[in-house]
């Protein structure tokens, strides 16, 4: 059974929390990448989040891992941002034409994967002050995977901004 903590009072306490809130971050962002590359115009886009996708559920095959190593159940903490960021991304969608649905999946995604990185570097400072190089080795796994992602979406959202720049509805550009 999991544990709930209802006050945190030692430095593996809130490792577990941690672990367990990067486990839920990756589950949202499962659920967000499964939708919107549903969402998706091109083609290219598709594929990266695809590719992204399956990448997620490696990263949710190693986060429970390192319960395994830890001796813990495996225990979703809350991760409210990635909720909220799925939740941005969504509203955001809802109000704009399909013709700028790339560029919002993109912004979202790349969000995303900008706080998992920072998640993930979190987890490496931990284990490494504790000594587990096993766990040091699944979080940087995980975090190579979400930088290389962050630079694939990086890349295809400078492309898709230059493919429509900014300008005003009635094509005033100031």
């Amino acid at each position: 059974m999991p544990r709930m903590f209802e006050k945190l009072t030692t430095s593996r306490e809130l490792f577990i929390f941690k672990l367990g809130s990067a486990l839920s971050m990756e589950r949202d962002s499962l659920q967000m990448l499964e939708d919107l590359t549903s969402r998706a115009q091109r083609v290219e886009l598709k594929a990266l989040l695809e590719e992204h996708t399956e990448e997620t559920r490696q990263q949710l095959a190693n986060l429970e891992r390192a319960f395994v190593i830890l001796g813990e159940d495996v225990d979703d903490s809350p991760s409210p941002t990635t909720a909220g960021l799925a939740k941005e991304a969504k509203t955001t969608l809802r109000k704009t034409i399909p013709q700028l649905a790339d560029q919002v999946i993109l912004a979202g995604a790349l969000e995303t994967e900008h706080y998992e990185i920072a998640v993930y570097e979190t987890l490496i400072a931990a284990a490494q002050a504790a000594g587990n190089v096993e766990l040091v080795s699944i979080f940087e796994q995980n975090l190579g995977q979400e930088k290389a992602a962050a630079e694939k979406l990086r890349a295809a959202s400078r492309a898709v901004a230059a493919e429509g720049p900014l300008h005003a509805p009635d094509g005033d550009n100031g």
